[in-house]
């Protein structure tokens, strides 16, 4: 019995039950599905199925499959396959695959050819392009300002880094995030997520705000600016800070956490992560108060911070107790936290702003800048520019559909 391969394109306006149809009469004649992909724009379908089979009832096949199209008003077109060209599509499905993400408060032409370009020209096919976001609305413009789609690459990149280094600087040039990962169980698999808290979590400096309720705040403000730029070393940078900070009385501490200004998106971000089993830390340079306030709040698994040394009258002393959190211990910290939960640090997540954050988002299996300093940009592989820190849930290949009600705006 010879047999033949045949892909069937089927286009025109959605319904329910047409793809059961369709398979009706090709189970009819028992054949068999070598592949099948189907997408739906604006209730116009997309349905193309490649099938095997015997060469003396292809023509009926065809036939019945063209008066049932006709029935169903959609349109339909059929393309022999031969054996050479099937085995040629086949070899070429053992290649790498990679996820590339965009984002953006809205996505244009604009963008998306700039990013298919740098795709092309690293010699990558698109197997397939999903929105995760929810669609917008033209009433009412200013819900669900966002954007993303999530390409499905084949291929493997002719260099890697170079690649990296221009979405990055298309990322800063036209308001667009980007991510990059390879497409494999650990990219699916993630289960553990760090974040840095001061300007990540929350959108202010907690060192800032306990300077300026002392009175120093333009001192401790541009020693803090320098430090997050990489200009000068970190535990210098905050042992000078906390020594200024010498007779602030503690109970101002309360005050500024229950007024911390949360970072859009992470009430969002914190829910789905809880939900979906994630362990979460806070790995930060400021201070173990705020972070277990926040703790208190969201749930979260693991907090190491700064310790501020209060006297007996309830007065900081301007020094501060045990090892300072660095951007070195933060790395050493995620390597920690991992091995205690029994993750592999492919399944680890990093999410920082500053200099001191490098190093953990160096080590984790997905380190991802937010809001980030030039010098951290530039040194990172992802980031977020456009959007708040729930769009970290697109990166991990989140869609807003599985997120419910409680994932929703």
């Amino acid at each position: 019995m010879k047999e033949e391969q045949i892909l069937i394109r089927i286009t025109g306006q959605d319904r329910p039950g047409l793809t059961a149809s369709i398979m009706t009469i090709l189970a009819r004649y028992d054949a068999e599905i070598l592949d099948i992909g189907q997408a739906d724009i604006h209730s116009t379908l997309s349905l193309g199925i490649l099938i095997r089979i015997d060469e003396k009832s292809s023509g009926q096949v065809m036939k019945e499959l063209l008066f049932k199209t006709t029935e169903l008003n959609v349109q339909i077109g059929f393309s022999p396959i031969d054996d050479d060209r099937y085995e040629d599509w086949v070899s070429r499905q053992g290649k790498h695959r990679y996820i590339l993400t965009l984002i953006g408060r809205s996505l244009s032409a604009r963008q998306i050819e700039a990013a298919t370009k740098v795709v092309a020209d690293q010699g990558f096919n698109i197997d397939s392009i999903i929105r995760l976001t929810g669609r917008k609305s033209i009433k009412t413009p200013g819900k669900n300002v966002r954007a993303c789609l999530e390409f499905s690459l084949r291929g493997t990149p002719r260099d890697r880094a170079q690649m990296q280094a221009e979405l990055m600087r298309l990322s800063a040039e036209m308001e667009t995030d980007f991510s990059l990962q390879r497409d494999d169980m650990f990219r699916r698999m993630r289960r553990l997520i760090c974040f840095d808290m001061d300007s990540t979590l929350i959108q202010t400096e907690c060192i800032d705000e306990l300077a300026m309720k002392a009175g120093v705040g333009d001192q401790v403000k541009a020693i803090t600016e320098r430090a997050m730029r990489g200009e000068i070393d970190f535990k210098e940078s905050f042992t000078e800070r906390v020594a200024l900070l010498k007779g602030l009385d503690v109970s101002v501490m309360k005050e500024i956490a229950e007024n911390l200004p949360i970072t859009e998106g992470v009430d969002r971000l914190m829910s789905v992560l809880k939900r979906c089993g994630y362990k979460i830390a806070i790995l930060s340079g400021g201070f173990t108060y705020f972070g277990e306030y926040l703790q208190r709040r969201y749930g979260i698994d693991y907090v190491y911070a700064n310790e501020l040394e209060i006297d007996e009258d309830g007065k900081l002393t301007g020094r501060y107790v045990g090892e300072i959190v660095d951007g070195q211990r933060k790395a050493e910290l995620l390597k920690l936290i991992a091995q205690v939960e029994k993750v592999n640090l492919a399944q680890t997540i990093a999410v920082g702003d500053g200099a001191n954050d490098l190093p953990m988002l160096s080590e984790a299996g997905l380190g991802i800048a937010f809001h980030a300093k030039p010098r951290v940009v530039a040194n990172a592989k992802q980031s977020i520019n456009t959007i708040g820190l729930d769009g970290v849930l697109y990166f991990l290949g989140f869609k807003d559909s599985y997120l419910g009600e409680q994932g929703k705006l």
